[in-house]
């Protein structure tokens, strides 16, 4: 059976994601197929939100061990100040449409986005709060990767702004390339999951962002020592983001009503397959290498090779999958003795994982691609093996070279402003050396016995450090105490007050005749004990 889905541009609703049976009159089939449908995206957009966890796990065990939680508190504010941030503005700039001001730049309209204010049937109602989970789970991904290209060095509250504008500039991208009215999109571009106005951006910005604020101290000196602080952490994150990709490349097919099941399938195996054939060649490209199988190295191949196959894998054939994910790994690696040697300090991969294999993703579908007669929509031309020329191709270069370009020039400005405004960017040398899970969360000490720092510690260094630890652990003890005193003496004054006389009158029971005091008890006009002698008995 051959479907199509909806062309049409409905004022005041979604542009690029209507649903194939939209202004179809109501039918217990047409009922079902938007249920199945959004069932299907919203379980994809859970698998898609592990992925965050993923993203920590592999952070966090590839910097050094005094940073581990503060990598994991980026990866939860991504979540939460970045999809605040879509929801206000991010998705209207994305797919917002509302009348004369449509143009195939930028989307206007929908924010702080509420689908009840559509006035749509309620099966559509209830198909754009599934869209929009889908949407935000995605979004929220690219800022997510540039967290691990600044790591250890970008100061929290500075990486809480930057990482909601990175949101903000990924909506423009998202347009181009998704929404009907997108320039890129009139033309013919093909992106299914995010290869270009995702990982791409993330990739690009996160790039800029480590240039810009430059190498950890001393990771490039001659004697630095630079190892993975959790390598367990890390391959678990890999396994987690492995999984979370299935959700990405199967949801992106929108459904499996009108036979979008098979486009489903067809992206899972896709990318089992692709993880498969650039895992092989990373481990073969290790042993070749170093004899070993270097972590590392299998972390990227399969990876990378999962970037490349979301632009097309609801339409690559296993065989395509294999070939894009083995040049992909076969790329990841290459680029890192190059980075080496130029000095860019990437701790996660950003480069090799998301921008190198995000282009060659993108290149790919001009070369793989494929039409056939289930795939109505998102494929204009065949690819240059099949005998489409290098006009898809061409289209799918143009629109690497302007997002690059566009993400560049963004991503410069967000950081310079940062780092110009009072929040400044990069934490100090002293702070550096500390970690941020000690001068950003107060974790004095935790994991301290892990810690390694890019250059062996020195007898001077060691004395620096062990005094920076008794210091905080000092004022910790300072504060409690103060806060201690604090509340006693509230109760203090709250148990005088209870004992003034009137309180004392009314509270006072009659005592029964003939009894008399012994002339052991305490007297109850005695004092109660001072202050300073309750702190003292507390301590």
């Amino acid at each position: 059976m051959k479907f199509e889905f909806s062309h049409a541009i409905k004022r005041g609703s979604l542009s690029q994601f209507d649903h194939h049976n939209s202004g179809q009159p109501w039918s217990a089939q047409v009922d079902k197929e938007y249920q199945d449908d959004a069932v299907w995206i919203i379980s994809s957009s859970f698998l898609i939100f592990t992925m965050h966890s993923g993203f920590g796990l592999l952070e966090s065990g590839n910097v050094s061990a005094k940073d581990e939680v503060n990598i994991m508190v980026k990866n939860v504010v991504d979540v939460v100040c970045g999809g605040l941030a879509y929801w206000a503005v991010g998705f209207g700039l994305s797919f917002g449409s509302g009348g004369w001001w449509d143009n195939p730049i930028i989307g206007f309209g929908q924010f702080f986005y509420d689908p009840a204010n559509l006035n749509a049937p309620i099966d559509d109602e209830a198909w754009a709060y599934a869209v929009f989970l889908f949407q935000m789970s995605l979004a929220t991904t690219a800022s997510t990767i540039v967290s691990g290209a600044v790591a250890e060095r970008a100061k929290l509250k500075s990486y809480i702004l930057l990482g909601i504008l990175v949101t903000l500039a990924q909506a423009l991208p998202a347009h181009w390339v998704w929404d009907k009215r997108g320039f890129f999109n009139m033309l013919g571009v093909v992106d299914y999951a995010g290869c270009s106005c995702n990982h791409l951006v993330g990739g690009i910005i996160g790039l800029v962002a480590t240039v810009y604020l430059k190498p950890r101290r001393n990771r490039f000196i001659e004697d630095s020592v630079h190892q993975m602080s959790s390598p367990g952490n890390a391959l678990l994150g890999t396994f987690l983001l492995w999984w979370g990709w299935f959700g990405i490349n199967t949801g992106c097919v929108w459904g499996v009503s009108e036979g979008r099941w098979r486009l489903g399938g067809r992206a899972a195996v896709a990318s089992i397959m692709t993880s498969i054939g650039g895992g092989a060649i990373a481990t073969v490209i290790s042993y070749i290498h170093s004899d070993k199988l270097r972590v590392q190295y299998l972390i990227n191949g399969v990876l990378s090779s999962l970037v490349s196959i979301t632009a097309f894998a609801p339409i690559a054939q296993p065989w395509h999958a294999v070939i894009v994910g083995s040049i992909s790994a076969s790329l990841s690696i290459a680029i890192l003795p190059v980075l080496e040697r130029f000095h860019v300090d990437d701790p996660v991969g950003v480069v090799p994982i998301h921008l190198v294999s995000s282009i060659w993703g993108m290149l790919a579908v001009g070369i793989f691609a494929k039409r056939d007669h289930y795939v109505a929509e998102g494929l204009l031309y065949d690819g240059l093996l099949y005998g489409g020329g290098v006009k898809l191709l061409a289209i799918q270069t143009c629109c690497v070279l302007v997002i690059i370009g566009y993400c560049t020039v963004a991503g410069y400005f967000i950081l310079a402003c940062i780092e110009n405004s009072p929040l400044g960017l990069r934490v100090s040398d002293y702070e550096e050396e500390l970690g941020a899970d000690a001068t950003e969360h107060g974790l004095t000490g935790a994991n301290i016995s892990r810690y390694v720092v890019e250059k062996p510690l020195n007898v001077r260094t060691l004395s620096t450090v062990t005094k920076a630890v008794a210091r905080w652990k000092t004022q910790t003890r300072q504060q409690s105490r103060a806060t201690r005193m604090m509340n006693l003496k509230k109760l203090h004054e709250k148990r005088l007050a209870l004992g003034s006389p009137a309180n004392s009158d009314s509270r006072r029971t009659p005592r029964p005749s003939g009894s008399s005091q012994s002339p052991n008890a305490p007297s109850t006009s005695q004092a109660p004990p001072t202050i300073d002698a309750k702190v003292k008995g507390a301590e």
